[in-house]
């Protein structure tokens, strides 16, 4: 299974190439930050940032990204880990790691983003989801649901 959940910061204004056929495609980095603590015998390990190249191919998802997504915007990206070839200049074969995006939210306030209007529910195709809480019915065997997303209980046969 190739799935990749990323939550950090836009490192810079997404690249939008918009096509004849009326597709778009969004291009930009995501800095993840895993942060440093102090061992029990006093060593402190610092930050560790790590930079990822971000795809977003979907055309609703890329226009979300033109409209909404600016450097320094934090974001919670689902995607897929894909590596691509090309031939640079010189005639050396190079490798690009990149995520290639399948559903994004964009996290902060409201205030926190530029002045746009509000868009259309289409626009978003999965952007800004809100969580829904675990549900307290009682689950099919009849026992209590719990905080998992599905009824896979430790034990359970599936």
């Amino acid at each position: 299974m190739n799935i990749v959940i990323l939550r950090g910061n836009v490192g810079d204004d997404p690249r939008i190439t918009d096509f004849k056929e009326g597709g778009k495609v969004a291009q930009f980095s995501l800095a993840t930050t895993e942060r440093g603590f102090e061992t029990s015998d006093g060593r402190k390990v610092e930050d560790k940032t790590t930079w990822h190249n971000i795809v977003v191919k979907r055309t609703g998802l890329a226009g979300v990204c033109e409209k909404f997504v600016k450097k320094g915007t934090p974001l919670l990206i689902v995607g897929k880990i894909e590596t691509r070839s090309y031939e640079d200049n010189a005639g050396q074969k190079r490798y690009v790691t990149e995520v290639n995006v399948t559903d994004l939210e964009l996290l902060g306030s409201k205030g926190d983003r530029q002045e746009a209007p509000a868009p259309e529910p289409e626009d978003f195709k999965g952007a800004n989801r809100v969580a829904e809480k675990p549900s307290d019915t009682p689950a099919p065997d009849g026992e209590k649901s719990d905080d998992m997303p599905f009824n896979v209980r430790p034990g359970a046969s599936r």
